[in-house]
């Protein structure tokens, strides 16, 4: 029987709108390198030394414990690269780390991606025994034609497996697709994706394939081979897209995330929120309170450079730069105004020292693209979100 999804705010007594103290734990390595990626990814065609990465994760870990303070954890996510290429022994020995420098209640949200190959699926129940109560498939899409052009190992059998195996294994799953494909039609979308909700139990994360500097995708396009739904199309995409999920019970709580009530992910909401969160691994970042202020931590992208940095310095950080009240309530905005909650007014009118402008608000209001919630919150509109990076700079001035 499917594990049943739970309420992680009921199930820790929280405030819903608290925003938390997140571990974020990069593995850098995949087996492959998808064309429209831009992450923080390497492929390496030799063995990954596991116990030496475990120890240098436990070095630096000890860096940002210091630097955090006793705090208490509210969500784990282990993202990457390719998590899943880890063994359970080494998710094992990280939470472990985790659980030594900080207070981890039982039961908070502990995620980690994987992609939905055969190999990687073998292991699930491993990554259950070591902790590992939210599981993050990288599926992509739902028919082998499209997931050869994104580059991706599994054909729709493996992910359909993985997915079945990932509902009787975890308590929670969530999966992510890629939309806006080349020639995609709103009818052809609605069919995956609400094909996708009925296996999907909980969260899924869409996203519209982007083209990012420095990958195949982006210098492929430049060249005219590679031609993508224009501005309207996938402003049609994109409205289907909430309007599907809406009508299927699993309605956007953020610009590219959706799930069922409750089934929120505890982690991103952190981010969004703008909470505290230590970033270990290589090309980790960080958002940390320390005395007299908040700091941006940064560390070392390359993994065989981030080792050195660990076994030489005691860690991989390279940036550790403290954010100014300004600096601050922009990044607020930039995060808040991505969720249906919406930003925080007092907190961002303490961080800024400001209200907001109210002739640019109240133009921004008269065209529908954003709304107050009382006098107590802001938010974006459906509409406020197709233009969302140009709300933020409208109102960050």
């Amino acid at each position: 029987m499917a594990a049943t999804p739970f309420d992680i705010r009921r199930s820790l007594a929280i405030d819903p709108l608290d925003p938390g103290f997140g571990v974020y734990i990069h593995w850098p390595f995949c087996a492959a390198k998808c064309p429209y990626c831009d992450f923080n990814s390497h492929v390496r065609h030799q063995p990954v030394d596991q116990p030496r990465f475990i120890e240098a994760f436990l070095r630096e870990m000890a860096v940002a414990r210091r630097l955090s303070g006793p705090r208490t954890v509210t969500s784990v996510f282990m993202g990457g690269g390719t998590p899943s290429l880890m063994a359970p022994e080494t998710v094992g020995a990280v939470l472990d780390g985790i659980s030594r420098h900080w207070h981890v209640p039982d039961g908070i949200e502990i995620t980690m991606e994987a992609n939905p190959s055969s190999v990687e699926a073998e292991r699930f129940r491993g990554y259950r025994a070591a902790g590992v109560n939210r599981v993050s498939l990288g599926v992509q899409a739902l028919n082998d034609t499209d997931l050869k052009f994104l580059g991706r190992l599994h054909d729709v059998e493996d992910a359909l497996k993985a997915i079945r195996l990932a509902r009787e294994i975890f308590p929670r799953m969530s999966f992510d697709l890629i939309y806006a494909r080349p020639n995609q039609t709103v009818e052809a979308w609605d069919r995956e994706l609400t094909e996708a909700i009925s296996y999907a139990v909980d969260h899924l994360s869409l996203y519209q394939l982007t083209l990012e500097e420095g990958t195949p995708f982006y210098g492929l396009h430049k060249a005219g081979k590679l031609v993508l739904p224009d501005g309207d199309q996938s402003a049609l995409l994109y409205e289907a897209t909430q309007a599907i999920t809406e009508r299927e019970g699993m309605p956007a709580y953020e610009v590219s995330n959706h799930a069922r009530p409750g089934a929120e992910s505890r982690h991103n909401l952190t981010y969004w929120r703008y909470g505290d969160y230590a970033g270990i691994g290589p090309g980790a970042h960080g958002r940390l309170t320390i005395p007299g202020g908040k700091i941006a931590t940064a560390t070392e992208r390359n993994p065989e450079g981030w080792l050195h940095l660990v076994e030489t310095a005691g860690h991989g950080m390279i940036e550790q730069e403290r954010l100014q009240p300004e600096e601050q309530a922009d990044e607020l905005l930039l995060m808040g105004l991505r969720l249906k909650e919406g930003v925080d007014l007092a907190r961002w009118q303490m961080l800024s020292g400001r209200d907001p402008d109210p002739e640019r608000e109240r133009f921004l209001i008269e065209h529908g693209f954003i709304e107050r919630l009382g006098n107590a919150r802001l938010r974006c509109t459906p509409a406020g979100m197709l233009i969302l990076d140009a709300v933020v700079a409208d109102l960050a001035c």
